[in-house]
């Protein structure tokens, strides 16, 4: 169970870590033009790691 937990944090992570990267392009212009849709994919990855660990939590708890 710990293991499984572990490989979903990092993959969460990685989601994360790839989604700012691809914001990071070199294009002036697309910056400016995706600025908005970093800032909320980056709220819906902070929102679902919340929700991710408070069910693992309450399912741990449950069980």
């Amino acid at each position: 169970m710990t293991i499984a937990i572990i490989i979903i944090i990092i993959l969460a992570l990685l989601a994360l870590v790839g989604t700012i990267f691809a914001a990071n392009d070199k294009d002036v212009n697309y910056h400016k033009k995706t600025k908005g849709n970093v800032t909320r994919l980056t709220f819906i990855y902070a929102i679902v790691f919340i929700i991710s660990i408070v069910a693992v939590g309450v399912y741990i708890a449950v069980r």
